[in-house]
This record gives structure tokens, C-alpha cells and sequence, in this order.
């Protein structure tokens, strides 16, 4: 299954471009999770969630939608991660099986300034449980400096079965290689001057992409470091993110369309 959707569903500029005008703030995520297929919770990078909230957004949304949650900043954002194990069991812990079947990936992401440490990351990826609750988790690494563009990373997260997101961005590297039994992309340069962000071109482009790595393929447009990977289908997450965010739900239902 490919899966489309943006971050978050509070944002003042949507009220003018995405949500019916009335719509009250208490309603938007009912609207947005109808409208879309996903949604990336990004409050939990900031700090955790009650349990009860979880479930108040697990209520508003239909069956067949999924949340991705972005992990809490304390996990990632430190020098040693081999010392992230307590941090990364108290956000598992913190309520996201709330989310039953509706829990998508977990979103680890790292600093700019984090450099591949293969030791020091093998930690940290030791670390990811495989389950919680009974519910199995599905891990997507947000690595963000030039260094992560290695073969001996990629060979890393297949080892432990961690997708790594692939980034549309002007700052942060592109890794494209497919290393889990999903693909998770965060597309950031939508472009205000463009109703649906990325002009009609680029996201045809975007869905032939997805629907490369849903076949199980790596598509040879986007830059790959390690050996090819096995051949099998594979769910896709995309989602657009950052850029001119105003614009992102219009690129979101857009791609949509072309799917």
C-alpha cells in the first residue's frame, strides 16, 4: 500500500487553503484523516502524550488510516546514543499502542551535526523494539548529515530491519536504498508560488517513484549507496513536510489523485 499525507493537522494557513471555512480547530483532525491516507504526529518529538490522547486521535479517524509518530528529541539529540536505551523505552511506553492498529512507523531523527558512527549507532538501533504490546513496531531513520551516505550504513539498518527516510530536501542528503519492508519519504521543497507545491512534472515523478519501491525496486532517478535490495513488495509512506507548508496538503491530495 502507498500512503500519502503531511505533518500534523493544526496549522493557522490551512484553515484558509485546506480546511471548509467554519470548520471548528476540535474537528480538523476528523477532516484532515479523511482527506488523506496518513498523518506524521510531530508533538511527540517535543514531549510525550497521556495515553488518553493517543486514543482520543485513534477515535477521530477512520479504520483505515495510519499515524507515523515522530519520537521524542531526548532519544536522538545526544552525543552518545548508545546511552538512549532508558529514553527510548519511556516514549515507547508513553501511550503510542493507544494508536492500535492505526500506528504506523516511529520516526527517529537524528541532528544535522550527527556524524556515522557505525558502532555507536549499531547501539542505538539495538535498542528499537520489534513490539510493544503486542503490537509490532516498524522503525524509520531520519539521518541528516553527508556521512550516513555509505554502504556500511545501509548494510546497518537492513541488519536491524529500520527503513531509512529518504529526504526531498535542499539541505539534508538523499538515501534511496529500500532497507525494511517499507519506504519512508519526507518530501520538504514544496514551493509557495505552485498551488499543489510540486508542479505536475515532479509529482509524477514522486508517483512513479512510489510506486518503484512499492514493487519492491529502487528507483535509479535518486541516489542509492549499498547493494541492491531483495525484490519484494513493499508499503510506502510520503509525506510532505516542511518547504512552504501551506501548500502541503494540496501536494499531498495531488499525488494522491495521481495513485
Amino acid at each position: 500500500m502507498i500512503r500519502v499525507g503531511i505533518g500534523g493537522w493544526n496549522f493557522a494557513p490551512w484553515r484558509k487553503t485546506f480546511y471548509p471555512k467554519g470548520l471548528s480547530q476540535a474537528k480538523e483532525l476528523s477532516f484532515a484523516s479523511r482527506a488523506l491516507t496518513a498523518i506524521e504526529i510531530n508533538a511527540t518529538y517535543y514531549r510525550n502524550q497521556k495515553p488518553h490522547t493517543f486514543r482520543k486521535w485513534a477515535d477521530e479517524t477512520p479504520d483505515n488510516f495510519v499515524f507515523s509518530v515522530k519520537a521524542s528529541r531526548f532519544t536522538t539529540n545526544r552525543r552518545i546514543l548508545a546511552e538512549a536505551g532508558e529514553s527510548i523505552e519511556r516514549f515507547v511506553a508513553s501511550g503510542l499502542t493507544e494508536l492500535g492498529t492505526k500506528l504506523g512507523p516511529i520516526l527517529w531523527q537524528f541532528a544535522p551535526t550527527k556524524k556515522f558512527d557505525a558502532l555507536d549507532f549499531e547501539s542505538f538501533l539495538q535498542f528499537l523494539p520489534s513490539e510493544s504490546a503486542g503490537i509490532p513496531l516498524r522503525h524509520a531513520l531520519e539521518v541528516r548529515h553527508e556521512s550516513f551516505c555509505a554502504a556500511e550504513f545501509v548494510d546497518l539498518a537492513r541488519k536491524y530491519k529500520a527503513a531509512i527516510v529518504f529526504a526531498d530536501s535542499a539541505k539534508y542528503p538523499a538515501i534511496a536504498d529500500p532497507t525494511s519492508d517499507f519506504v519512508y519519504a519526507r518530501l520538504q521543497q514544496t514551493k509557495s508560488a505552485v498551488t499543489t507545491g510540486y508542479t505536475p512534472r515532479d509529482l509524477k515523478l514522486w508517483a512513479d517513484d512510489a510506486k518503484i519501491w512499492e514493487a519492491g525496486g529502487t528507483p535509479k532517478r535518486l541516489a542509492s549507496y549499498g547493494p541492491p535490495a531483495p525484490k519484494t513488495k513493499r508499503d510506502v509512506f510520503m509525506f510532505m513536510i516542511s518547504g512552504a507548508k501551506e501548500r502541503a496538503p494540496a501536494a499531498a491530495m495531488a499525488l494522491m489523485k495521481l495513485l
